[in-house]
């Protein structure tokens, strides 16, 4: 299990390891570099491979200041796949993740900055 030790703009600390662009964090392994199509949207190819693991939770980090704008038809996709969505900045997502990871599958999508 991963779990996020700190994180502050433009920096992330999981399981002891420092990353500086955008992540998705896995059960299993992290994901560095994540890149979105579209800068502040997050659209349905951006997760492909969160939906594919199929978790009971994904947490969204939309920014420092949430300027990440979850599309409807991901929110959409998502809970069709019974997957429940959380979206909040990355902040609270952070403790949102580290509070559920343990009792439940969950992903984490989680943008560094702005």
């Amino acid at each position: 299990m991963n779990l996020v030790d700190s994180y502050q703009f433009g920096v992330i600390v999981v399981s002891g390891k420092e990353y500086t662009s955008d992540v998705i964090i896995f059960p299993d392994r992290v994901r560095g570099n994540w890149w979105r199509k579209t800068g502040h949207q997050l659209c349905l190819d951006d997760i492909a491979e969160v939906i594919t693991e199929n978790p009971q939770l994904l947490v969204v980090g939309t920014g420092a200041s949430g300027l990440v704008k979850v599309l409807p038809e991901v929110q959409q996709a998502v809970e069709a796949q019974g997957i429940k969505l959380i979206a909040e900045t990355t902040d609270k997502a952070c403790h949102t993740y580290n509070q559920l990871c343990q009792s439940q599958r969950v992903v984490a999508a989680l943008h560094l900055t702005c």
